[in-house]
């Protein structure tokens, strides 16, 4: 049986049997490809010893945290909010890290403290933060991680650099002597030193900042045991792109970690945080073809799922590769297909915008790209899909539903994960 492509077990008949079940649009994962990515992962060289905390932002889905927690990765979580979240699918407090721009107060700061006597990793990211935590985090013996801000950064988009001076993240590098002042005169300890300079970072990139942070670490953070590189780990979605080389990068980062220790007597752990590296590629969105329209010279695909399934082409400009399925169960073209087709067509979704696209130019218009024509009833599905699409998608936008979630498993089984919202849910909380 013929796959969607080359690294997903997802057959066309897989996507029939999706879309019958539970309709369209529909976010189809492939187990094994999250179980395979998991276990490569976990086998990158390090010095002495690796953590890899997936980046739940990417998707925070009740079944795939503990998919992904079963496989041993560990949780990094962007708010109080994702922390409680990975709590409630029975993660141990112990295995979830909170980075968040978010301050402490009131309930939240309650939830916070309970949640940290109970195992929870804080990573302080502004003097505000520590100001409020220290205090606390002194009196109970509980140290602390911090987030540096380099004033470096790296990543396919200005929007997705989260190290350079336009970026707000973590406590700055001239700020740094003050914090160890204020940590010292309450007693406080960093035993981790974290940063994350963005999404998409080509190799030489990551060693400069790799360097650059054991220089950090080393001047400021004396009582540090482990140190987190961060995430943005590039994943290859569309033919041309290349995936970023975590071995490479893993023995790249353990030899400078080797000469940490021979030059200062210290053995440092070390983290990382993979979010679209570890999602990205086990993710599909199932769409049907619901129209076709033409103007001037340009062919339009209009389909049951856009911007409110998939927000990253408008966001970021992203690309995604397209599969054509047609109605019967076959795969009429791929997107890594050798000869690729003659049609070429713009897919739009059915909101209201005209940035409801799926593939556009730095300008914001449709582009066109190369598929088999389909016709209304058949299947275009949307690869890449699995990280940034259910997670941030504005799904409710022209009162459309959130689509429901559905796991490809390694037995070819399909398991609902998230069901289909409904009109009601979302005038539930309207007064």
């Amino acid at each position: 049986m013929k796959h969607l492509n080359p690294f997903t077990s997802l057959t066309p008949m897989a996507v029939i049997a999706a879309a019958k079940e539970y309709g369209t649009p529909v976010y189809l994962y492939d187990e094994a490809f999250l179980q395979d990515r998991c276990a490569a992962l976990l086998r990158v060289p390090n010095a002495y010893g690796i953590t890899i905390r997936y980046a739940m932002k990417a998707n925070s889905t009740r079944a795939l945290l503990k998919l992904l927690h079963g496989q041993g990765l560990k949780m990094d979580a962007s708010s109080l909010a994702e922390a409680k979240r990975a709590d409630m699918a029975g993660i141990p407090l112990g295995d979830i890290s909170l980075t968040t721009q978010e301050v402490p107060l009131g309930e939240d700061r309650t939830a916070l403290e309970k949640m940290m006597l109970d195992g929870m990793q804080y990573n302080v990211c502004s003097l505000r933060q520590l100001e409020l935590m220290a205090d606390f985090a002194a009196s109970h013996r509980i140290p602390l991680s911090m987030r540096v801000h380099p004033g470096v950064g790296a990543g396919e988009t200005a929007t997705r650099n989260t190290g350079d001076d336009y970026s707000c993240f973590g406590i700055h590098l001239k700020d740094i002597e003050t914090a160890m002042a204020y940590a010292a005169s309450k007693g406080v300890t960093f035993t981790q030193m974290h940063e994350h300079i963005g999404s998409g970072g080509e190799a030489t990139i990551w060693h400069q900042n790799i360097d650059l942070q054991l220089s950090i670490l080393e001047k400021y953070f004396p009582d540090a045991t482990s140190v987190s590189f961060g995430g943005g780990l590039k994943e290859a979605r569309v033919p041309g792109e290349k995936a970023a080389d975590p071995a490479a990068l893993g023995a790249y980062a353990k030899k400078q970690i080797e000469a940490f220790h021979k030059r200062t007597g210290r053995k440092l752990h070390m983290e990382i945080e993979p979010g679209t590296y570890v999602m990205a590629n086990a993710g599909y969105i199932i769409t049907q073809v619901i129209d076709k329209k033409k103007t001037g010279t340009g062919n339009f695909i209009i389909a049951d799922g856009g911007m409110e399934v998939n927000a990253r082409p408008l966001c970021y400009g992203s690309k995604h590769p397209f599969y054509v399925v047609s109605k019967e169960g076959a795969l009429l073209s791929s997107a890594f297909d050798d000869v690729q087709p003659s049609y070429r067509a713009a897919l739009v979704g059915k909101c209201c915008e005209s940035g409801d696209s799926q593939c556009m130019d730095e300008a914001g218009k449709s582009l066109s790209c190369p598929m088999a024509e389909p016709e209304a009833g058949d299947y275009v599905v949307i690869g890449g899909a699995g990280a940034y699409c259910s997670a941030m998608a504005p799904f409710n936008y022209n009162s459309h539903v959130q689509a429901p979630e559905v796991l490809y498993q390694k037995d070819g089984q399909l398991k609902c994960i998230r069901r289909r919202q409904t009109l009601e849910q979302i005038i539930a909380n309207e007064i």
